[in-house]
């Protein structure tokens, strides 16, 4: 891995200012507002631009989704460390409302959590937790819901 990629992926802020270069989130005018030192908070928004809208003048689904997939993974991998391997197993949205103007999710992960999804991982079990993150409008109203669940196992 080079030299300048491995400094930025060493800190939270390192991250945040990767991702947002990264081209699909500049692409959907997808923005990291927010990326806790511990990894235990994350924000993410975007704002409507001609280029992520649908033909009615909404957010394109896709881009809602992009905006929060790779968070609680991202989350969790930095949370446990690298003896454990983590992955996306499946999700599902559910619309709620049409998506206008600027739209931001919220993740969190509890210090609980994580313990939890460790000891289970260090007895051999493939674990499988599940979040839900809530996709809101700039009136505070959901635009839509999603249900992620992630594949955790210690490595051997």
């Amino acid at each position: 891995m080079r030299k300048w990629i491995r400094r930025y992926i060493s800190s939270a802020s390192g991250i945040r200012r990767l991702l947002n270069w990264y081209r699909p989130y500049r692409g959907a005018a997808i923005k990291v507002t927010a990326l806790s030192k511990d990894f235990t908070y994350a924000r993410v928004e975007m704002r409507q631009r001609w280029y992520n809208s649908n033909y009615v003048g909404t957010h394109f689904g896709g881009s809602l989704y992009s905006m929060v997939d790779p968070m609680f993974m991202l989350l969790l991998m930095r949370q446990l460390g690298p003896d454990y391997i983590v992955w996306d197993k499946s999700a599902h949205i559910d619309f709620k409302r049409p998506g206008r103007g600027r739209v931001y999710a919220e993740f969190s992960l509890t210090a609980a959590q994580v313990e939890d999804i460790k000891k289970a991982a260090d007895q051999g079990e493939r674990v499988l937790p599940e979040w839900q993150v809530e996709v809101m409008d700039e009136d505070n109203k959901v635009v839509a819901r999603v249900d992620k669940t992630l594949y955790v196992k210690k490595k051997t």
